[in-house]
Formats: structure tokens, C-alpha cells, sequence
């Protein structure tokens, strides 16, 4: 049994099920339809899809700093009214969205053109034709310190 509150609440949460599955199936992940005939192959799509939110659920937390999304909920939340009143967005996340710049100066980007500035990284492994000892050797791209800091913020090595 639920309260008012909580019912209204666990109600307007259903926007975020909403968001995820629209994320999945059209917007960052593009999961599309696939017709399986086998209940063990139903299982694994599903779960695939169900991972790959889970990782943009904790790649979403981790670069919230650079992002529009807001770090601060339990405050937004709090500054409501009531729970039937619609969500606000925390100071913090209202100054990021009006300076475009995040409390350290840098700018801040939607999930998407964040992916879309991280796509651009390649690691090539190059192979000298003619070379006696067959010289080999990784060419990685100079990273901009949008993609630097995206890297420290998910905790992944530099030098890789």
C-alpha cells in the first residue's frame, strides 16, 4: 500500500522505463527488431539490450559532470512543492544549462555528441611493408581534453 505521494511518484517514474526502452530501441543504442524462434535466443537478445542500458545507465552517472544531465536529484526533488508539481532541475544543473560550461569552465554536452566526439578515436596497428624485422607499432590519436576527461571520468587508462 502506497500513499498519495508515492503512488503519484512510482507513477511519474514510469517516464524514466519510457526513456530507457526509447533509448534502447532509437536513440544512442538503435537495438533493432530481431525475430528469433528460440526461446534461449529470446533470452539473450533481451538480456543484450538490458546490458547495454545498464552501461549507458553507469557511463551516464560517471560523465554526469560534462553532461546536461543533472548531479544533483535529491536536491531537485527536494525543492518541489509537491510531488504533483512538475520536476525542476537543481541550481547546479539550471547554471549548466544556461552557460553551457560546467562549475570547472568546461563545456557541457549531450549523451549523444559526447559519443559522437569519443567515435572519433582510433587505436591503428601499423605494419611497415618491407621492412627485414617487420617493424609494427600502435599509432594512437592525440586526445582533446573533452576526450581526456571523459577517459578520467569513466576511469579509463590513458595509456592505452
Amino acid at each position: 500500500m502506497l500513499d498519495a505521494d508515492h503512488t503519484v511518484d512510482a507513477y511519474k517514474g514510469l517516464s524514466g522505463v519510457e526513456r530507457a526502452f526509447r533509448c534502447m530501441k532509437t536513440i544512442d543504442l538503435k537495438v533493432r527488431p530481431i525475430h528469433h524462434r528460440r526461446p534461449h535466443r529470446v533470452r539473450a537478445h533481451v538480456f543484450m539490450c538490458m546490458l547495454g542500458y545498464y552501461v549507458e545507465w553507469h557511463m551516464r552517472q560517471a560523465l554526469a559532470p560534462i553532461l546536461f544531465d543533472d548531479e544533483d536529484k535529491e536536491l531537485a526533488k527536494a525543492l518541489r512543492e509537491s510531488v504533483v508539481s512538475p520536476a525542476k532541475r537543481s541550481p547546479k544543473a539550471e547554471e549548466k544549462a544556461q552557460t553551457k560550461l560546467n562549475d570547472r569552465g568546461e563545456p557541457v554536452h549531450s549523451f549523444r555528441t559526447l559519443l559522437q566526439d569519443l567515435s572519433t578515436l582510433t587505436k591503428n596497428r601499423v605494419r611497415i611493408v618491407g621492412s627485414a624485422e617487420g617493424a609494427e607499432f600502435d599509432q594512437v590519436p592525440e586526445l582533446s581534453p573533452l576526450q581526456q576527461r571523459a577517459f578520467e571520468l569513466l576511469g579509463v587508462p590513458l595509456n592505452c
